[in-house]
């Protein structure tokens, strides 16, 4: 399984890429060693606490990584399907017996070692897709080829959801990011965008001020479509005429009648005639856009239930402080509120390395694992945080150019797999530090504590480092 061209290969390897890993995993290695410092026990290689303990999974992760580099690329093709079947396996196992950590029954148990299985699947599943969508027949047009993609990413997905460990289930949707590089459909995340935003919107506006927003929206897009916006005019102007006509009049009748639904009666009844108006015009697409709409009135109507019956208190709380619609710093809000006086704290350049006062006497829940990053605005200040923040963008652009540099599929939809995943942490663990996103416990790659994160972002990096050096090795070795 070693490979026969490493004197080659050598010259291929991207060595910036192993060198940001490198000053990340340092940098990640003094942070959690602030994080928890404890005067009385110093020694940054001290066991007995969780900077010592890291410095061994970094020890791991460094062999690990030279293992990649010595076994040659071609076997993770090979080894694509087992890996992701017994990763399956193991998450059905921990489903079944695993230990229960904060409320996650998410952790296989060792001795001394806690292992979480749903970071590893993570590299499980990259290897699976890129083994499938590099397949000869495969169409990313053919919808029971998509069918499959999606079988792929759900399965492991449900069963951490089965295993209370939201969090972790989101990550797969960073996938998305590699399908749209791989030509699916645009309009898919057109779609995805405008469900978060109604989301939102369903929080902060009325009802009737959504809907006027949808109907707003809907015949905007239509107008960028196919113009005529004379007629986009005097067809609001319609509804809003009928609906105050309906509001006022039926009443009279003896007809209940909100505004909301005044209006919604009117637009209704107004599809016919804009079919009407749209054949004799040749105008196109409009029953996109009226499918749009209506789909954005369905999903509208559901979100109340959805958020009180199917998300966990902890989760409705965690939306609703974000938004600012509750404010609990001593409850639900208590770690953002923490975290961004501890960033805030850190001004331009920072309180200095040790110094930071939020981080030394634990204002910061898990301040070494999901919210390390305030040790960082902390400590570093602003200059730090950017260094930081600078060097996973550049990290993510140095894969995005390894699978561009790929002539075959499989190493190309893998390192845009794994430039996804690590876009992801990053975005949501920062953003959710600062206050702009909900928390929802996924560890910064590289700086939060723990072995099977350090380890399986390890073995994503290094196969695909592995995967682009083959191919400019062999490029190397064909001028020479």
């Amino acid at each position: 399984m070693l490979s026969n061209d490493n004197h080659i290969f050598s010259r291929g390897f991207d060595w910036v890429a192993i060198l940001i890993y490198a000053a990340l995993v340092l940098m990640g290695w003094l942070n959690i060693y602030a994080a928890v410092y404890d005067e009385a026990h110093a020694n940054i290689l001290d066991m007995g606490q969780r900077y010592g303990q890291q410095m061994i999974w970094i020890g791991v992760s460094a062999f690990i990584a030279l293992a990649i580099v010595l076994i040659d690329g071609k076997y993770w093709h090979m080894l694509a399907y087992p890996l992701y079947c017994a990763a399956i396996l193991l998450l059905v196992g921990v489903l079944l017996g695993g230990k229960v950590v904060n409320g996650a029954r998410a952790w296989i148990v060792i001795g001394p070692v806690a292992l979480q299985p749903a970071e590893f699947v993570k590299f499980t599943t990259a290897l699976a897709l890129a083994r499938y969508m590099s397949s000869y027949t495969f169409s990313i047009h053919r919808f029971a080829d998509l069918l499959r993609v999606f079988l792929i990413l759900g399965l492991p997905a449900a069963i951490i959801v089965a295993q209370n460990d939201t969090g972790s289930a989101l990550v797969y949707g960073a996938f998305f990011f590699m399908l749209y590089r791989e030509g699916f459909n645009g309009w898919v995340y057109v779609a995805l965008i405008l469900t978060v935003t109604l989301f939102i919107l369903s929080f902060l506006l009325t009802p009737l001020s959504l809907l006027i927003v949808m109907i707003v929206v809907c015949v905007l897009a239509e107008g960028l479509s196919n113009g005529h916006w004379r007629a986009k005019i005097v067809y609001l102007s319609g509804l809003a005429l009928g609906a105050i006509a309906l509001f006022f009049l039926l009443p009279l009748c003896g007809v209940p009648m909100t505004m909301y639904a005044a209006l919604l009666i009117v637009t209704g009844l107004s599809i016919i005639p804009a079919y009407i108006y749209a054949y004799r015009h040749k105008l196109r697409n409009l029953t996109l856009f009226a499918g749009l709409f209506v789909g954005s009135l369905l999903f509208t109507e559901t979100i109340d239930y959805v958020f009180d019956n199917v998300m966990q208190t902890h989760q409705q709380k965690r939306i609703l402080d974000l938004l600012g619609l509750e404010s609990d710093l001593k409850g639900w809000g208590y770690n953002v509120n923490q975290s961004k006086i501890a960033i805030g704290s850190g001004g331009l350049v920072g309180k200095g390395f040790l110094e930071g006062t939020q981080t030394k006497y634990n204002f910061v829940p898990e301040q070494s694992t999901d919210f390390i990053f305030c040790t960082v605005g902390e400590e570093w200040g602003f200059v730090g945080s950017t260094l930081v923040v600078s060097l996973f963008c550049l990290l993510i652009l140095r894969l995005m150019r390894m699978g561009e540099r790929q002539e075959e599929a499989f190493g190309r939809i893998y390192c845009y797999s794994v430039a996804s995943i690590f876009f992801f942490h990053v975005v949501v663990n920062v953003g959710m530090t600062i206050g702009l996103l909900p928390v929802i416990g996924i560890p910064l790659p590289f700086f939060s504590y723990g072995g099977s994160s350090l380890i399986t972002f390890t073995v994503l990096l290094f196969v695909a480092i592995k995967l682009d050096a083959m191919k400019r090795g062999t490029a190397l070795q064909q001028r020479l």
